[in-house]
């Protein structure tokens, strides 16, 4: 128990440290194979699956990461607020997921909004090869 705490709070404190997409996919890595024995890697079709499926939300309306984003993650997407969202892909964003602590704080937001829960290590990772891989 107590190396378990130990082991969270490192890949806490090397999540503040983050600097590429790389890094924070090798930090989901450890929080998956904590989170599922059987997890075997990261897909970005997987990946590419969760962005664009619509969920139908707790309130009837049915969302998914492309309501916001487009189903274009190399263009601009709008909040439901119309706010501008800079591209995800970072093909066309080279800033994205390169501050781990602001992508944990989306990912804590957007997936408690679209999943009505929190995201997976797997799920995050998955979305994370997704929007690198995109060309």
């Amino acid at each position: 128990m107590r190396n378990s705490f130990y082991l969270l709070g490192l890949i806490f404190s090397m999540n503040a440290f983050a600097a590429t997409s790389q890094e924070l996919l090798k930090q989901y890595e450890v929080q998956a194979k904590q989170e599922n024995t059987a997890f075997a890697g990261f897909s970005a079709e997987r990946g590419a699956s969760f962005f664009k499926a619509e969920r139908t939300h707790s309130d009837g309306k049915k969302v998914s990461c492309a309501t916001c984003h487009t189903s274009d993650p190399r263009k601009q997407g709008k909040t439901r607020a119309n706010k501008v969202i800079e591209p995800m892909a970072t093909i066309a964003n080279p800033q994205r997921f390169t501050d781990a602590t602001k992508v944990e704080k989306w990912f804590g937001r957007n997936c408690k909004d679209v999943l009505e829960r929190a995201c997976t290590a797997q799920e995050k990772g998955d979305y994370i090869q997704y929007l690198t891989s995109v060309k």
